[in-house]
């Protein structure tokens, strides 16, 4: 998991071309004004979802996970906390949708971080995390980065 500013995308640039794309992609001007939904920016190797959600408290969530892609979750404005953990070692709650690239984890958060606007997190395949923790409104943009 990485937590950072937007401002400093330019630092993990250099794991992925992939990662580079989705940065480029939430630093465009007028994010915040995109329409929900679903946003191509390289097919279905790398493209974005856009969503106005309400916060959760974390003991009506379930840890998720996904295997064929990388998260990029930023924060456009609200307030967010997230959770982590490896999910390594996880009891599955429900069985891996495939085609959502889907599944939940029985269990707690290691860790919470609170994820103000303008910031971002980075989930690998192998984090478990727990998103859109918090009261009120989110507006948020998740970007889906397929690995390999």
């Amino acid at each position: 998991m990485i937590l950072d500013t937007l401002q400093n995308a330019v630092k993990y640039t250099g794991m992925s071309s992939s990662l580079s794309d989705a940065f480029g992609f939430l630093e465009q001007p007028g994010l915040s004004d995109l329409e929900d939904g679903r946003h191509a920016i390289a097919g279905d190797r790398i493209y974005a979802i856009v969503a106005h959600e309400n916060g959760r408290p974390a003991e009506e969530a379930l840890l998720e996970g996904h295997r064929k892609y990388i998260d990029v979750q930023y924060v456009i404005s609200g307030d967010e906390s997230m959770g982590w953990c490896p999910r390594e070692g996880l009891k599955n709650a429900t069985d891996y949708d495939a085609d959502k690239d889907l599944e939940f984890f029985e269990g707690e958060p290691e860790s919470m971080v609170h994820v103000p606007p303008g910031s971002f997190v980075v989930f690998m395949p192998t984090d478990a995390h727990l998103p859109l923790i918090g009261n009120g409104p989110i507006h948020k943009v998740v970007v889906k980065v397929a690995v390999g």
